[in-house]
């Protein structure tokens, strides 16, 4: 794997192959010393242009348990805030002799930019571009639901008939993004809840279906409910009346949280906006695999290091 940009591009037995691995290097974490020398003398630059604690500190833990030395670079208080630019950033980093270079920009494209302009020889990771893609958050999802409904048997199965509702602010969520293909490649079958103004406006060629009531949604026993925050900062006019009726309407309230099956797993991406779009009931209950995707996180950004990193490169991904 040359790089890891987006789910889109992944076939089936790729993705598989990851989540597999990541089941190793999950491993690695019940052992005494949860370290491995398999990117010994390698660097890893985390290049933050966003704010972020879980994926920042994940990739991080992911690349240090590899032993590889880590580089974290924030925009904030560097040469970015005096207005340099993308091209000269990377090539201060193919100077320093970077590896592999983790990137959230809030300009889609980026990623694909930095791994294709030829600035920089390093495996490049897409962290989240905009509202595009995040893709190992995709992919540590997958990880979780495959690991709760299938355990120690989860080696080389998808997610064959697995109903997962999507439910939020899709039109700005790259993880929705990531997840609807990412999910319909490994056989799961994906429905998107959200008020009409948080729908994209062209979802031609999404394998999804979308819904506005959740009620209905909820009312055929989905194996997974996913909700999304809320991105206030990205939006830029009133897309519902305000946080009371959105929280009333499309929120997993204890209420719609009861009815659920005991075996329907919620998931959040992080970070929560508690009595908003989830109830503090859902998100602590031992139906939620919040901490769960924390912990998985570090094992699928270390398959992904390790993909990109030890051995050879493949083609472009």
């Amino acid at each position: 794997m040359r790089h890891l940009l987006s789910t889109r591009s992944l076939s089936r037995d790729e993705a598989i192959a990851l989540l597999d691995i990541a089941e190793d290097m999950a491993a690695v974490q019940h052992r005494e010393v949860k370290k491995l020398p398999t990117l010994r003398g390698k660097t890893v630059v985390n290049l933050f242009f966003e704010d972020s604690t879980r994926t920042r500190i994940s990739f991080e833990a992911a690349a240090k348990r590899l032993s590889a030395d880590v580089i974290n670079f924030s925009a904030k208080g560097s040469s970015v805030s005096k207005g340099e630019s993308l091209k000269d950033t990377a090539q201060t980093l193919q100077a320093m002799g970077a590896d592999g270079v983790v990137i959230r920009h809030p300009a889609s494209g980026a990623p694909y930019t930095l791994a294709t302009s030829g600035w920089i020889d390093a495996g490049v990771v897409n962290a989240g571009d905009g509202t595009h893609e995040h893709p190992t958050q995709a992919l540590l999802d997958a990880f979780t639901m495959r690991s709760r409904l299938h355990g120690a048997a989860s080696r080389g199965k998808g997610l064959d008939g697995v109903r997962v509702v999507i439910v939020g602010d899709i039109l700005h969520s790259r993880v929705a993004r990531s997840n609807v293909w990412l999910l319909s490649t490994l056989g799961a079958e994906v429905t998107l809840v959200a008020p009409p103004t948080l729908v994209p406006v062209d979802m031609a060629g999404w394998p999804a279906s979308v819904a506005f009531d959740l009620d209905e949604a909820l009312a055929t026993k989905p194996d997974v409910v996913m909700m999304l925050r809320i991105q206030a900062e990205r939006m830029h006019g009133s897309f519902f009346p305000n946080s009371r009726e959105y929280a009333r309407t499309w929120g997993l309230d204890d209420a719609r949280f009861s009815q659920l099956p005991t075996t329907t797993m919620v998931m959040h991406p992080g970070p929560m906006n508690r009595g908003l779009e989830i109830s503090a009931l859902a998100a602590d209950s031992a139906q939620s695999t919040v901490r769960e995707q924390v912990a998985n996180g570090v094992s699928v950004r270390m398959a992904a290091l390790y993909l990109l990193l030890s051995g050879e490169r493949g083609e472009l991904r």
